[in-house]
């Protein structure tokens, strides 16, 4: 199965959709308001390296590669992208992909890695693979490849050789209708230091920028049970009374999942769009 849709549940397998596209795909089935969107699956990445005859390249390279050496390993990882870059997929994938885009609105898409290796309770991998955002109907097929060229960024290979986690995992893409924000933002459900709060971080415009620490977003600690803001440092105007609406999504999404959770959300005309959620990794 090249492509799962986000209603279905029967298919939404770890090792099918990666860790990003089982947890929206999970989301969007249990009704929590998940941007519309499919996950090329992880079965078309292998048979792609497999049918580009890479699969081998690409393993041996990374064995013979000094984990320690950070020269060595974007070496490594120029290599290894180079070759799947290089790399055809074939017309019966691009004809899928081109039906399920149908099935979404928009002519701006985001385009999102969603590896076998990520949103685990032991290790996230946050930010080790690529995003791309507003990303055109004709670029679509460009970026999954720039998806799966990136589960061997050099700092994946060395994420990986730390955490014990094997070369050979699968990725999958998650493609979903964009949302064009006012503003955007990342919540814990759980502060790591006041237990009684939630930290929420809110940056106006798209997250990216937040989440890989580009900007100083506005941050609120609201109580756990009451919603009050008990802390806060400001750098540009948001409506606060989103906050408890926000801090309400995210204890929902915490008791939907029995533990704490790391949350990606956007705002657009006053609606809450839930990006992305993962356990809390310390």
């Amino acid at each position: 199965m090249n492509i799962v849709h986000f209603h279905d549940s029967e298919n939404n397998k770890h090792d099918l959709v990666g860790g990003k596209g089982h947890n929206l795909i999970n989301l969007h089935c249990n009704e929590f308001n998940v941007p519309k969107g499919f996950v090329v699956s992880t079965k078309a990445f292998f048979d792609f390296i497999s049918e580009n005859d890479i699969k081998e390249k690409i393993l041996e390279i990374v064995e013979k590669t000094d984990k320690e050496d950070h020269e060595k390993i974007e070496k490594a990882s120029q290599e290894i992208k180079s070759l799947i870059l290089n790399g055809k997929s074939k017309e019966q994938l691009q004809k899928e992909i081109t039906g399920a885009l149908k099935n979404l609105q928009g002519s701006k898409f985001a385009v999102r890695s969603s590896s076998q290796a990520e949103d685990l309770e032991s290790a996230s991998f946050a930010g080790q693979q690529d995003t791309y955002l507003n990303v055109s109907k004709e670029a679509i097929e460009k970026n999954i490849m720039n998806c799966w060229a990136s589960l061997f960024t050099s700092r994946a290979i060395f994420y990986r050789e730390q955490q014990g986690i094997k070369h050979d995992v699968g990725i999958a893409v998650v493609v979903q209708e964009m949302i064009d924000a006012d503003f955007a933002g990342v919540m814990f459900t759980l502060d790591p230091i006041e237990k009684k709060h939630i930290l929420i971080e809110v940056t106006a415009g798209l997250g990216e920028k937040l989440v890989s620490g580009q900007v100083t977003p506005n941050t609120y600690f609201l109580h756990k049970e009451t919603f009050a803001i008990e802390k806060k440092n400001e750098n540009e105007r948001f409506d606060e009374a989103f906050l408890e609406k926000i801090g309400k999504i995210g204890l929902e999404i915490e008791k939907h999942y029995g533990n704490p959770q790391d949350i990606e959300f956007a705002i657009k005309d006053g609606e809450i769009h839930i990006l992305q959620a993962r356990p809390i990794t310390t």
